[in-house]
């Protein structure tokens, strides 16, 4: 059956009332057919399918945001796909948010503040129902965006002792005090620590590191390896092989992230350096293949994917008006000891 010119829009995008006319329905009866609505008969649904199918009809999320006022999207700002860890993380948010019939608007910030600001303007616009960003570090500009749009937000990967904000994460501090411990009590005394990317989590983790050295009296600043570029196992490699060139040499290095400790690993094997006799090297976030390096990493295992799981129900209390027993959340880490330590 034609289409009335009635029902087409200028871009000439099948809508709802074209499925309508073709199924010989009311817009309403297509509407909570195709949102499977079990108080609609079956043989509708199926012919209002069938229309929608022989159309080519899509729903539109933005009309339907604006006629129901209430969105089905959610935005989530997270710094890097590249990096594993954060793919682990925002699969487990959207597995549970898109059971709930929400769908995902997914950001890349590259640990860039402005960036996330821009990021968060845009997609205000699409009218998302809730907001899951990763940590504090943003600008003031961002903050007063988050606050006037009145969309509930969840903080992924930091907590927050402030009770009006809420947040799903672990101490990354805490965690690396854990292995700088475990490398002490390994007889460990120089113990360097590497980093790269430098973004407020890998701070807090240098921040550890610190503390436990200074609580034994082993703190040199000279052990700190600090590098803002990306982090990636060939960048470890190149500083495993400037720490060893130490003097006085170390005994141990902490890596920030796995990435840089297998990468660590490799050149070791490459140099012919001992591991862990001549030096021992500790990662963190326990990533996929830690386990089969040459000897077996230790490191830090992070409950990335729990995280994104907690943060994503935290998120659907609130978009739902349900009350929250519990705004912050704190997760567990756990010390992974292997035979490179």
């Amino acid at each position: 059956m034609p289409r009335s010119p009635a029902h087409q829009r200028a871009t000439g995008r099948v809508t709802l009332a074209d499925v309508a006319l073709a199924a010989g329905v009311s817009p309403i009866t297509v509407s909570r057919a195709l949102r499977g609505e079990r108080a609609v008969d079956p043989l509708l649904v199926e012919r209002v399918q069938a229309a929608a199918l022989k159309l080519g009809y899509v729903p539109d999320p933005a009309a339907r945001a604006l006629a129901s006022k209430r969105s089905t999207h959610v935005a989530v700002l997270i710094p890097m796909l590249s990096n594993e860890l954060f793919v682990g993380l925002l699969e487990a948010a959207q597995t549970r948010l898109r059971a709930a019939g929400y769908q995902t608007l997914i950001g890349i910030t590259h640990y860039d503040p402005s960036e996330e600001e821009q990021l968060l303007r845009e997609q205000l616009m699409h009218r998302p129902a809730g907001l899951l960003v990763t940590g504090f570090d943003r600008t003031e500009a961002t903050r007063r965006l988050m606050a006037q749009s009145g969309v509930p937000c969840v903080h992924m990967m930091e907590n927050s002792a402030d009770p009006a904000v809420y947040s799903v994460g672990f101490s990354q501090t805490d965690a690396a005090v854990t292995m700088t411990r475990h490398l002490l009590a390994q007889g460990y005394r120089r113990i360097a620590f590497a980093a790269a990317q430098l973004d407020p989590r890998t701070l807090q983790r240098q921040q550890g590191w610190r503390q436990a050295l200074q609580a034994e009296g082993l703190y040199d600043p000279a052990l700190e390896w600090m590098n803002p570029a990306p982090s990636s196992m060939a960048l470890g490699g190149r500083l495993f092989q400037q720490i060893m060139g130490q003097s006085p040499s170390v005994d141990a290095v902490f890596f920030c992230n796995d990435d840089l400790a297998q990468g660590a690993l490799l050149a070791a094997n490459r140099l012919q350096i001992a591991v862990p006799q001549r030096v021992a090297i500790a990662g963190f976030n326990d990533l996929t293949g830690s386990d089969l390096m040459l000897p077996a990493l230790s490191t830090v295992h992070t409950p990335l994917a729990r995280i994104g799981d907690e943060a994503a129900g935290l998120l659907l209390k609130l978009m739902r008006g349900e009350p929250v027993s519990q705004g912050c959340i704190a997760l567990d880490y756990q010390l992974v000891v292997r035979k490179s330590t």
